[in-house]
C-alpha cells in the first residue's frame, strides 16, 4: 500500500489537503485561508454555568466563545486558580482543550483531559495510564513495553502511536521528553495567564495530519506552493526529519498539481449523493441531523448467474466503497447502511467481519457495531471535525 499526501491551492483562499492511497482519493480537506482551526487549542476556560440535568458545563474561552464540557469528562484537571471544593463550580478557572469543532448549531466541545501528541507519542492528562496502538505485534508491543515501561512513573499518561513501531530508543526518549517538557510548561506557567486566553495554539490541520501519517504507508509530500513548501520543511526538520525526503516541490507549470490528480473532479463527486461503483451497482449516501443512512442498490450490476452471488460481490464491494467514503467526506457519529438483504446467516455475518476489518484501516476511531434485526448494519465514527460538505460550504464551493 503506498500513500501521498497532495497539498495545493484549489482557489487562491482555499487549501485542498488531500490524500491517495495506491492511487485513489481516501482523504480530503478543505482549508480556508487566513482561518486557523480551534481544534487542539489549549485556554484558561472560565466555567459561566453548570447544567445538571445534562450533565455538562458550560465554558468561556477566547473571544467570547461558549463551549460544552462534558461534566464526566473533568477528572483529574489542571486548574488556573485557588480551587475550593472538589466539585466544578461556576467561575472556576481551568485549562480546556478543544476536542471538537463547532459542528452546524451545536457549540465546540472543550475536554480537560490535554492531549500533546508528536509522531510517536501521545501525552495525557485524564489518562494516566500506558496505552499501546492495536496494529501492533504482540512482539513489537513487547519491544515497546520494555522501552516506555518506566514513564508509568510519570505525572501523565501515555499513547504509544503506531509509528512507534521499529522506532529506537533514542527517539521514543527524546520525544518523551519534549513532550514532558510541553505539559510543564502549561501546568506551571500557562495557568497565571489571562481568563479565556490561549495558551497553546495547535498545528495547522495539515501538519497535524503529516505528523500522523503512518510512516510506512506514506511515501511523498506533494504541494505546488513555494510558501507552503517552506513552512512544511521548516515543520519536519524539527518534528520528523528523518522523513524530510519525502517532501517536494511540484513545479511543472503546463500541468498544475491539481490537475495531474484531477481534485476538483475528486472533490464534485464527493459532495455528490449517488455514488457508482466499478460493477455497476450504486450507493446513495443521505446525511442527516441525527445520522447518516447510505444505501445500497443494484443499479446496472448484471455479473453472475445466481442471486445470492450477486449480492455477496455487491455488498463486498460496497463495504469496501463505504469505508472511504467515511474517510474522504469526513461522515461521523452513527453510520447505519442498507446492504441488500442476504438470506443466509453465515453471509451476513461475513460482511458483517470484512467491514470491522476495513474501518480498522482508518486513522479516526471507526467500528461496525451490529447489525439490526431489520437487516441495517450499525456503524460509528468519531467526530471531530466538519464533514467535507460543510467545509465545502465554508469556502463558498456549495
Amino acid at each position: 500500500m503506498e500513500g501521498r499526501r497532495i497539498l495545493t491551492f484549489l482557489r487562491p483562499d482555499v487549501l485542498a489537503d488531500a490524500y491517495y492511497e495506491d492511487n485513489t482519493l481516501t482523504e480530503l480537506s478543505l482549508i480556508p485561508r487566513g482561518k486557523e482551526s480551534l481544534l487542539g487549542n489549549i485556554y484558561v476556560g472560565r466555567v459561566k454555568n453548570i447544567a445538571k440535568n445534562i450533565r455538562a458545563a458550560f465554558v468561556e474561552v477566547e473571544g467570547g466563545m461558549i463551549c460544552y464540557l462534558p461534566l464526566e469528562d473533568v477528572q483529574e484537571p489542571v486548574w488556573a486558580c485557588m480551587k475550593k471544593g472538589e466539585q466544578l463550580a461556576e467561575g472556576d478557572l481551568l485549562l480546556v482543550q478543544v476536542s471538537r469543532e463547532a459542528v452546524k448549531s451545536k457549540a465546540p466541545s472543550v475536554t480537560t483531559n490535554l492531549n500533546l501528541s508528536g509522531k510517536y507519542l501521545v501525552l495525557t492528562t485524564g489518562n494516566r495510564r500506558m496505552g499501546y496502538s492495536s496494529r501492533f505485534s504482540a512482539e513489537e508491543k513487547e519491544r515497546l513495553k520494555v522501552l516506555t515501561g518506566q514513564w508509568a512513573e510519570d505525572d501523565a499518561g501515555w499513547i504509544i502511536r503506531t509509528n512507534a513501531a521499529k522506532a529506537c530508543s533514542e527517539e521514543l526518549e527524546m520525544e518523551h521528553r519534549r513532550l514532558l517538557s510541553q505539559y510543564e510548561y502549561l501546568r506551571t506557567r500557562a495557568v497565571h495567564r489571562l481568563a479565556c486566553s490561549c495558551v497553546w495554539k495547535s498545528r495547522p490541520p495539515y501538519l497535524d495530519t503529516i505528523l500522523g501519517s503512518r510512516e510506512n504507508i506514506l511515501q511523498e509530500i506533494l504541494t505546488d506552493d513555494t510558501d507552503l513548501y517552506a513552512q512544511i520543511r521548516q515543520f519536519m526538520e524539527e518534528e520528523m526529519p528523518e522523513d524530510l525526503e519525502k517532501l517536494r516541490l511540484y513545479e511543472d507549470r503546463m500541468l498544475p498539481l491539481k490537475a495531474m490528480y484531477r481534485l476538483e473532479k475528486g472533490l464534485e463527486e464527493a459532495l455528490k449523493e449517488k455514488v457508482w461503483l466499478k460493477s455497476g451497482a450504486y450507493l446513495v449516501i443521505e446525511p442527516t441531523e441525527a445520522l447518516t443512512v447510505i444505501d445500497v442498490n443494484t443499479g446496472k450490476f448484471t455479473g453472475g448467474k445466481q442471486k445470492e452471488d450477486t449480492i455477496r460481490k455487491i455488498n463486498r464491494e460496497a463495504a469496501l466503497e463505504i469505508a472511504r467514503q467515511l474517510r474522504l467526506r469526513n461522515l461521523s457519529g452513527i453510520i447505519l447502511v442498507d446492504f441488500i438483504d442476504m438470506a443466509l446467516p453465515e453471509d451476513r455475518q461475513e460482511l458483517l467481519e470484512e467491514m470491522r476489518r476495513l474501518l480498522r484501516r482508518d486513522p479516526q476511531k471507526a467500528a461496525a457495531v451490529d447489525l439490526t434485526p431489520l437487516g441495517l448494519m450499525e456503524l460509528t465514527r468519531k467526530k471531530k471535525r466538519k464533514t467535507l460538505k460543510e467545509q465545502a460550504k465554508e469556502c463558498g464551493i456549495l
